[in-house]
């Protein structure tokens, strides 16, 4: 694969696919994938707003679909409507509102009452009531409550205890105490620590050398040894150096030719791995990983939050991050 041409990132045609996504209700994958409904709006929400074009997406219908997913009961949002309060739907419909301008429709006092009612006594986070933890809804904790303003009423201590205690020899971190580092937990503890401004507890040279031993000959990351490059851990790895400051540490122009290489350039999107089925998680992710990598014509993406930089910024939120610069088109 030859870095000299590699092929533009085909903005126009990547908003188009976004737009298409949830068309055909008829189809089978829509209902299977019912259980990712807000996850998957935040991904092509973020993916269009880092290209510049937020308003594509229609923002009266985006906010009253949210809203749809509340759980009266619980007071959290779930996944679609009539589905159970889960803290990752949540987390996503707070993000949504937030670049939607529309958090004012959210009871703030009962999601966060929600999303404390999730903390166990060793600091992690169950993702609902049935109890299943991951530093994952650990991380989607933090966030929300940092993005409401509600984060005084976290138990910090506790909270960076458990991701403390995830750490592993190699600097990496785990889905929970004794598992196995791997890039997107690296990512979720990493970016935790940031927002409680705890980020001492991390061993910055050993995890950044392990994060940059996740770059493959072909210029791909994998998130974790022996495994297959994959668009989505541009961001997963990029993130975590971001944060670190140490995104210089890999080689930006074989990784920017990699994304690139994995876009569908008939009818939009980006894969795994080139030539691949394309879908919204690695469009989204695809393209943040470009905006780290100062790819031109892209919005700066915050690493923490994986939101659009404005907003966080005009929230006071930022932390130390550094990506790439800016190039010029």
């Amino acid at each position: 694969m030859s870095s000299e041409n590699p092929p533009p990132l085909n903005i126009p045609l990547h908003i188009r696919y976004i737009q298409s996504l949830g068309e055909n209700q008829d189809d089978l994958v829509f209902h299977m994938t019912s259980h990712l409904r807000l996850n998957a709006i935040y991904w092509g929400l973020t993916a269009v707003a880092v290209m510049g074009q937020k308003d594509a997406l229609p923002r009266d219908l985006m906010v009253d679909y949210v809203m749809s997913c509340w759980d009266e009961k619980a007071g959290g949002f779930g996944a679609s409507p009539g589905h159970d309060a889960h803290i990752h739907a949540t987390s996503s419909a707070i993000q949504i509102l937030t670049m939607q301008d529309a958090i004012d429709r959210v009871d703030v006092p009962r999601v966060v009452k929600f999303i404390l009612s999730l903390q166990q006594p060793s600091g992690v986070f169950a993702g609902d009531s049935f109890g299943e933890i991951d530093t994952r809804f650990l991380f989607c904790a933090v966030l929300a409550l940092s993005v409401l303003g509600h984060l005084h009423e976290l138990d910090i201590e506790k909270t960076a205890g458990y991701i403390r205690r995830c750490k592993n020899f190699d600097g990496g971190y785990g889905a929970r105490e004794g598992a196995e580092s791997h890039a997107a937990q690296v990512f979720v503890c990493t970016a935790a620590l940031a927002i409680l401004d705890r980020l001492d507890e991390i061993d910055h040279d050993t995890l950044g050398w392990w994060l940059a031993e996740r770059q493959l000959p072909i210029g791909g990351l994998n998130g974790r040894p022996e495994k297959l490059e994959d668009v989505c851990y541009s961001f997963w790895v990029l993130s975590s150096m971001s944060i670190l400051r140490k995104v210089t540490w890999i080689d930006a122009e074989k990784l920017t030719e990699f994304v690139l290489s994995a876009q569908d350039l008939e009818d939009g999107g980006i894969a795994d791995r080139p030539g691949n089925q394309v879908d919204v998680f690695h469009t989204l992710f695809g393209v943040a990983g470009l905006s780290l990598l100062g790819y031109p014509g892209l919005e700066d993406l915050d690493p923490v939050y994986c939101m659009p930089a404005k907003f966080i910024e005009a929230k006071g939120l930022r932390t130390n991050w550094q990506s790439l610069p800016r190039r010029r088109a």
